[in-house]
């Protein structure tokens, strides 16, 4: 049976810090797919996979920390 493979047509550059840039490093490292296919799997899961209450918690601890931009300064 041939494998199917995912197209990923758009490509960017994410800047991310280095403690982030690690972990996706060992994520790579387990299961070993390219740090791309990892990040798509992760935002297009991130429903099934994050705990929604934590993620909240974490943002707003974020914007507390580092502030929060306005909508459609990004």
């Amino acid at each position: 049976m041939k494998t199917k493979r995912l197209s990923l047509p758009k490509r960017f550059n994410a800047a991310m810090t280095e403690q982030a840039y690690d972990r996706l490093r060992e994520l790579n490292a387990e299961w070993h797919f390219g740090n791309n296919y990892l990040l798509t799997i992760l935002l297009e899961n991130f429903d099934d996979v994050v705990d929604q209450d934590c993620w909240q918690e974490t943002m707003k601890a974020f914007i507390i920390e580092y502030g929060q931009p306005s909508a459609g300064k990004m």
